[in-house]
This record gives structure tokens, sequence and C-alpha cells, in this order.
């Protein structure tokens, strides 16, 4: 079914895949979703976990720039196969210039054969096409940048189909004075 030393799955049925990143030291969550998804076929976290790399047994990982605990265990980036489907795993800061511009980032996975990007380190949720390549953003578990609830993803690739969940983590947190402010502002 899973050989995860590859990050390939064959599965007669489909390919269900728990996808996260940008946990920045927090073990619990990580954990929470191994029990909550056991009957999933991979996990995969695009980085920034801040964790050592037997913190995140179970789960196909790649260096973030805040991994420094992985020493030279975990590759910046990896290809893995799902059901007929190569995928790039990418943090994303080695990978695109700046914020939301992924042209390059979608090129290297077209030029790698890939037509699946997995990607974190901007922890905003995003679900684009780029390139003819379709990237996916998780979020982040412990904080997004724009304000909604930390996240995660849950990927189902049955063979041409590649469904996506966005799932909240944890409770919804309130919104305080600082928020409304923001939200004020950018109504301007």
């Amino acid at each position: 079914m899973l050989a995860e030393a590859e990050g390939i799955c064959h599965n007669a049925d489909m390919v269900k895949i728990v996808l996260a990143s940008d946990s920045h030291g927090e073990r619990e969550p990580l954990r929470k979703l191994r029990e909550m998804y056991a009957d999933y076929d991979m996990f995969v976290h695009c980085g920034d976990s801040e964790l050592a790399i037997e913190d995140m047994e179970g789960w196909i990982c790649v260096l973030g720039n805040n991994d420094f605990l992985y020493g030279n265990s975990v590759p910046y980036n990896r290809v893995i196969e799902a059901d007929g489907h190569k995928i790039y795993v990418c943090h994303g800061h080695m990978d695109f210039l700046s914020y939301f511009h992924y042209k390059p980032m979608a090129k290297r996975a077209k030029d790698l054969g890939c037509d699946l990007v997995f990607f974190g380190h901007v922890h905003q949720v995003s679900d684009t096409m780029e390139e003819g390549v379709r990237l996916l953003n998780p979020g982040s578990l412990r904080h997004n940048r724009d304000l909604t609830d930390p996240s995660y993803m849950l990927v189902t690739i049955d063979g041409d189909m590649v469904s996506v969940k966005t799932k909240t983590y944890g409770t919804p947190r309130k919104k305080g004075w600082l928020d409304k402010l923001i939200e004020w502002l950018m109504k301007l």
C-alpha cells in the first residue's frame, strides 16, 4: 500500500492524504491528526515543524526555513507519487522569490514531471493553478497570517480526480480589537 521511505502510494481505490505545514514547535496537532485520520494513506508536512526528526515519525517532511533540528536528514524538497500523480513537496522559501508569485515553483514542478505542488511558508490557505500545475498550501497549524483559524487540508486522489477539503484545526479563535481594526482598514 504505502512505501513511506519513497513516498509512493498505489491504492486500488484512492489515496487519502493529510497535508499540513508550519506547525512551529507544536507536537500535539501532529499527533492528533495522525489519530483522527489513522485510516489515511499519507501524512505530508511542508516544513517549519521546528521539531526533531523523531517527533515527525509517520510524516513525509521537507525542510523549512526554521527547521534547524533536522540537520541533513530531511531534504528541502522531494517528489512523491500517489495514484498516478507526481507531487512536488517543498516549504516554498527556496522555490519562489516573493509571496504569492509562484510561477518559478510551478515551473520547477512541471520540469520534474509533477502535476501537483504541496507547499507552506506563507501561512495562508491556497488552492491555485499556475503553469498547468495545481498548487496546494494548507495554511499553518499554528497561526494563519490572514487572520483565519489554523488549518490543514485533506487531499483525496482518485485517478484524475483530486479533491481538497480545508479544515480548521482546534477551536475558532475569538477576534480581538486588533483583528477588527485590520478588517476595518482592509475595507478602506
